[in-house]
């Protein structure tokens, strides 16, 4: 309880009770951020007491919603907390890292690297890891003594490419390669080498030996005819490719269509079908010939046959494309990050931001607590982890406003089965895993009590609750009252006619839309035969006659306001009909207005006016059902810092 009091004193100082409605407190919090979102979206700003009374208005009809036991319903419930959960993971990220991830991925994909490169395994222990970064520091320093970089790629590296490339990777583009060794190549200085570095494929270093501004992508087609699939392709064998290329590409210079003579011959089965269209690609995401020749050609132009190690390939350029803006990258970018490692760096950072605002302390003494409790139980077994550890009420670290969590959580770390060569190692190891399970602990706490803990939060779940209530209190008491009301609302279009006059003609009458011409012309049959009958009775029949393959709809129109009465009794220009699937119209009845003649013609006027009096005289009355209060001091605040 002392805890909470503390957390309420501290709410109040920062962020005070504005106003009670029906004895619910609204903080300041939550008013100015509605209003500063409604001061962004006028033109005529709104002062702060204007504001005022529709805010007030506003939170009597929420509680009359839950009054009403809208806010009860499992529906409403549902969708409500799954935006809690939606809602929850921004708040859980750094964003304005996150933002930065995506500005240095954009920065870097303006610009290639050329590098050179040299690898050696990793190890599969510690120590044989500590052996190969020394090792790969002896290599540097043989190479910054004048010794030859390839020499030296070609004695010691395990990279498999070396044979052909000798370590000289030459230009690479950002998002090609991992991120962590991606960092180190933009982070190099230009004619410098890297310091040995750790990938999950090995240890790395780096030299880099200059820039070029990236050549955004290019997009092409081709016809490819494959060698054969064996360990080694035979002269005969390439020259057999290389003459039914050639006679390919003879018909293409003789004037047959690329796209057909694509999907007539080409090998590449993904692609043929499409005219040999492929997806639009950047700089190393190719074999070499192909790369060179595709960023070469002018666009609309058609390579003669050029061979790589699958084939022959016949390249049209359909366009090239330059990296385009921040933007135009931004969603690329996103879904990079979040498929490496980068995805989690904002998370992390967020975490770590949590356990400073939440004061997180660890707790003094925790290793020689614990060897002192494996002494005393026998040493480190089984059952110290189940009946000493999972026990212990000892605090392990603090946080919050004076939150102990205990040693016991330390027992979720470690398998009671595990092994260990001494009490010491044991201890060591459990005190390693503190800060880890009390970011978990503490992130849990924050999730779990972020409505308190983050204004920001609170105002947008606020917002949303509030209008999801309020959208259903006002369809039940004011929307579907003035909709279904039509008593009410025939004796308001009597009673004001002369407040629905038009002043231009409006076009009233019956289309009928058909999926084509036939179905159109036997539905026209029917209609004369029956013509004679009553409006209903002609709808009727022709609906049961036709089904889903017709569509009748009333409308009632003035010039302007649709292309299909415009067409039929404005002479506007013929068209479709605005109805999916339906293109074929024709008009089953129709004439013209110059004012309305029934209810009708003018109900959703009449149904917006009579809801503008249902809803006046609704909140007339929840005025006398809620008491409000203002605190007048913390609002002249307010006022103040809008002045």
């Amino acid at each position: 309880m002392a805890l909470v009091g503390v957390a309420a004193l501290a709410l109040a100082a920062t962020d005070p009770v504005l106003m009670k409605i029906n004895n619910k407190e609204v903080r300041l919090s939550e008013f100015e951020y509605l209003y500063k979102k409604n001061l962004e979206q006028q033109v005529n700003k709104e002062s702060i007491d204007e504001y005022v009374n529709r805010f007030v208005d506003y939170k009597l009809k929420v509680a009359e919603a839950e009054r009403l036991g809208i806010d009860t319903l499992p529906r409403i419930k549902n969708e409500i907390d799954g935006y809690k959960r939606d809602m929850l993971a921004p708040f859980l990220t750094d964003t304005e890292l996150q933002e930065q991830l995506i500005q240095e991925a954009y920065q870097r994909m303006t610009k290639d690297v050329n590098v050179s490169h040299i690898m050696l395994p990793r190890g599969r222990t510690k120590a044989e890891e500590k052996k190969q970064i020394a090792m790969m520091d002896s290599i540097r320093n043989c190479i910054l003594n004048g010794e030859d970089f390839s020499e030296l790629v070609m004695k010691y590296s395990i990279d498999r490419s070396k044979e052909n490339n000798k370590g000289e990777y030459g230009f690479i583009s950002s998002g090609v390669f991992p991120y962590d060794f991606e960092k180190v190549v933009y982070e190099t200085p230009l004619g410098e080498l890297s310091k040995p570095f750790l990938t999950d494929y090995g240890v790395h270093m780096i030299r880099v030996n200059g820039y070029r501004p990236n050549d955004g992508q290019v997009e092409v087609a081709h016809i490819l005819r494959l060698f054969p699939r064996s360990s080694g392709v035979t002269d005969e064998e390439k020259q057999a490719v290389k003459a039914k290329i050639d006679s390919i590409y003879n018909c293409i210079l003789n004037g047959e269509d690329f796209g057909e003579l694509a999907k007539s011959y080409s090998q590449d089965i993904k692609t043929a079908r499409e005219g040999g269209k492929l997806p639009p690609f950047g700089r190393n995401y190719m074999v070499k010939a192909f790369e060179e020749v595709a960023y070469s050609l002018p666009d609309g132009k058609i390579s003669e046959p050029v061979e790589t190690p699958y084939g022959y390939h016949i390249i049209k350029k359909i366009a090239h494309k330059p990296l385009g803006t921040l933007e135009d990258c931004r969603e690329t970018i996103e879904k990079k990050i979040n498929s490496d490692q980068r995805s989690m760096l904002p998370i992390q950072s967020k975490c770590n931001q949590i356990m400073k605002e939440q004061n997180y302390k660890k707790a003094d003494g925790i290793k020689e607590y614990l060897l002192k409790a494996m002494k005393d139980h026998g040493g480190f077994d089984s059952t110290f982890v189940t009946d000493v550890l999972a026990k212990s009420n000892h605090t392990l670290f603090t946080y919050g406003k004076g939150i102990k969590a205990p040693m016991s959580l330390l027992a979720k770390t470690i398998n009671p089965k595990t092994k260990v060569a001494s009490d010491e190692i044991a201890a060591a190891v459990l005190e390693a895993s503190v800060d880890h399970v009390a970011q978990q602990e503490i992130v849990k706490y924050y999730s779990d009590n972020i409505v308190e803990l983050n204004p920001d939060y609170r105002n947008l779940l606020n917002e949303y609750r509030d209008g999801t209530l309020l959208f259903e209190v006002m369809s039940k008491e004011v929307w579907s009252k003035a909709k279904n009301d039509n008593e009410a609302l025939l004796k308001r279009f009597d009673a004001n006619r002369s407040k629905y006059q038009w002043d231009e003609p409006h076009f009233k009458g019956v289309m009928i839309c058909a999926k084509n011409d036939s179905i159109m012309r036997e539905a026209m049959a029917m209609y004369q035969t029956i013509k004679a009958e009553p409006e209903d009775t002609i709808t009727t029949a022709l609906n049961k006659k036709f089904g889903r393959n017709i569509k009748m709809v009333r409308m009632v129109s003035k010039r302007g306001d649709n292309d299909m009465v415009d067409y039929i009794a404005f002479n506007g220009k013929h068209v479709e009909s605005s109805y999916q699937g339906y293109p074929v119209f024709r008009t089953l009845f129709g004439k013209m207005l110059t004012q309305p003649e029934e209810l009708n013609d003018v109900k959703g006027l009449v149904a917006s006016d009579y809801q503008d009096v249902l809803e006046e005289e609704w909140i007339a009355g929840l005025h006398k059902r809620y008491k409000v209060s203002i605190d007048k001091k913390v609002l002249n605040q307010l006022k103040k810092k809008y002045k």
